[in-house]
């Protein structure tokens, strides 16, 4: 793909910017997601559970589906409409710092240290008063399996919380984590029958991660076509190991060299010579034993 009036400079800083490509995978949450936010309101909302290994593109999602339902003010009302509200999860399950993370998401003085000496029942209410008038209609918690890091005690507690928010405000609940979180949800019983769950698998070497490779490759801005031999896609899910994050990682690498080298398109020798970051970087010491004496 050339990009038109772009030099080299400014075609790797495209490259290297957040790229978001619909793959049918992605799309088919996407859809779910949007089905569930503009679901009519109910005290028991439905929700999804989405998870996978880490870089498999449930942030990637989260995001996507954030940027389109956006805050929009209403100057007439003299409101902002906020219909979703992503938040990470805390690094461990606790009720105050969730209250005060989500304040600070839509923008209220959390800082002040009347609030923050404020009991958490306090924050509770201000919190659902203020989301409420916000007219949100969907919570997406991010990185849910942080609540691992609780006893089950709290694990329990903090999914009571998320449970009671989407009650109260007749909101659908949505947590992407990593696929160790799954047993800790289903630990809620109540919570686990509302959360529908959904699989984000490894790519594994079949058609629909040789369509996405290509999309991806067609999206880079090099001047010639890519035509890459079935092997070089084998080698390059044996690289990645089939995480999204890694493979976006790679192709992007080897669009970089390709503009810096003037070979202006991937080739399969270059896949052949490329190295995962996390090998470049091994210790100095462990590439001295793998040279041999």
């Amino acid at each position: 793909m050339r990009v038109e009036g772009t030099g080299e400079d400014g075609r790797i800083a495209l490259i290297q910017s957040d790229i978001w490509m619909g793959f049918p995978r992605a799309e088919q949450v996407l859809d779910r997601l949007q089905s569930l936010i503009e679901a009519p309101r109910q005290t028991r909302m439905p929700g999804l559970l989405v998870h996978g290994a880490s870089g498999i593109g449930k942030t990637m999602i989260a995001r996507n589906l954030s940027r389109r339902y956006a805050p929009e003010y209403d100057p007439v009302a003299g409101i902002t409409h906020t219909p979703l509200l992503l938040l990470q999860a805390p690094p461990a399950p606790d009720e105050r710092r969730f209250y005060l993370h989500v304040l600070g998401a839509v923008g209220a003085p959390a800082t002040s240290l009347g609030i923050r000496a404020q009991s958490v029942a306090s924050l509770e209410v201000r919190v659902i008063a203020l989301l409420r008038d916000l007219g949100l209609r969907m919570i997406m918690i991010d990185e849910v399996h942080n609540l691992l890091a609780g006893t089950h005690r709290e694990q329990r507690r903090f999914l009571n919380v998320l449970r009671y928010l989407s009650n109260e405000l007749e909101a659908s609940l949505v947590c992407f984590g990593v696929s160790e979180a799954v047993d800790a949800i289903r630990g809620d019983v109540q919570l686990a029958r509302r959360l529908d769950e959904h699989h984000l698998p490894n790519w594994r070497d079949d058609a629909e991660f040789s369509d996405m490779i290509q999309t991806l490759i067609a999206a880079m801005p090099l001047e010639k076509k890519s035509n890459l031999k079935v092997k070089s896609l084998k080698q390059m899910l044996a690289l990645t190991g089939g995480i999204t994050s890694r493979i976006f990682a790679l192709v992007k690498d080897l669009s970089i060299d390709a503009i810096r080298s003037g070979e202006e398109c991937i080739t399969d020798g270059a896949i052949t010579r490329w190295s995962p970051v996390w090998s470049r970087h091994a210790p100095v010491q462990r590439r001295l034993e793998q040279a041999g004496p």
